[in-house]
């Protein structure tokens, strides 16, 4: 639900009563509109805004206070939310729609607005990932320091890849795959014979970024490398290089393992570990920032006291519940 209809629904009071001189009724409702044979109230209008999505109406401003009052609106979530801008623009444009048409057909008064809701967007992710790691249990903190924390690694590597184009049949890629893994089994024969590997890398490497250094790759992660190539990296001993071509979605690798420093200490790590736990199990189920602001909500000791608004809020948490 759009910021601009939160704010409209919730100020029609502040409106009516604030500017000027307003026509109220004996019961004291203010008048929103007048028409021969009937008098539309501010009650009466709330009473329709409320039945058609009022409740998530309430849970968007709910959540904007929220996530001002825990997390600043920061330079950064403003230049990410300039730049999903851009690319909303660029692809709506592409199609050759006026992005400002687009908008203010979906209920935005402007950029601006747009802007808000995505840095919203970005707030309510980061605030969810805040009170998952609060979560995470120091058995799974353990398992993963055990099982995906590694000393980081230095090696040579030379990158072989097939010079294929988009244009090309299946077969003619093929035939270039063969081609690149039949040089990168080559130059293996030549390291067995004594070729030295960073003469070989700088010569045929097609990794432009390494090979002028010998096909020198320092300080890498897990992480920072396809899984292929970390393996056969770990696999190797100091001084090893692999007897057979690495595939990956780059082409051929031939690795040579020069050191890996010693495990981080767990304490070094620890931040580090709880932001990628989280990031998994937000990846893991699409639904857990929507389930953890539900918590968030409770944490704040959220009472809804229209009943109606009420059932709709519960609605909105079964929906949740049932994806």
């Amino acid at each position: 639900m759009k910021t601009k209809v939160l704010i409209g629904i919730l100020g029609i009071s502040l409106l009516l009563t604030g500017c000027g001189e307003v026509s109220k009724l004996k019961n004291g409702e203010e008048v929103v509109a007048k028409l021969d044979g009937k008098t539309i109230t501010a009650d009466d209008l709330y009473k329709e805004l409320k039945s058609k999505g009022g409740s998530s109406i309430l849970v968007n401003l709910i959540d904007q206070f929220i996530a001002d009052k825990e997390l600043e609106t920061t330079d950064e979530m403003k230049q990410n939310a300039e730049s999903d801008y851009n690319t909303y623009k660029t692809q709506y444009e592409s199609y050759g729609q006026d992005f400002d048409e687009v908008l203010k057909s979906s209920g935005y008064a402007d950029k601006q607005e747009f802007i808000d809701e995505l840095i919203l967007s970005e707030k309510k992710e980061e605030l969810a990932k805040k009170y998952l790691k609060e979560e995470i249990t120091d058995n799974e903190i353990n398992a993963e320091y055990q099982n995906n924390i590694f000393g980081e690694m230095t090696v040579r590597h030379i990158l072989i890849s097939p010079d294929t184009t988009d244009d090309m049949t299946e077969e003619e890629k093929e035939t270039k795959e063969e081609e690149a893994k039949k040089k990168a089994e080559d130059l293996i024969k030549q390291l067995d014979q004594g070729a030295d590997f960073a003469t070989l890398a700088k010569e045929n490497s097609d990794d432009e970024g390494s090979k002028e250094d010998g096909g020198l790759v320092s300080d890498f992660t897990k992480d920072s490398v396809v899984e292929s190539f970390w393996n056969a990296s770990m696999n190797l001993k100091d001084g090893e290089y692999t007897k057979e071509p690495v595939e990956s979605d780059y082409g051929y690798h031939i690795i040579l393992r020069v050191s890996q420093k010693e495990k981080p200490k767990l304490e070094d790590v620890k931040d580090d570990i709880l932001t990628d736990l989280a990031d998994q199990k937000l990846q893991e189920d699409y639904t857990l920032i929507d389930k953890t602001w539900v918590t968030i909500r409770k944490k704040y000791k959220l009472n809804i006291e229209d009943s109606e608004l009420k059932d709709g809020y519960q609605e909105i948490i079964n929906s949740i519940d049932a994806n």
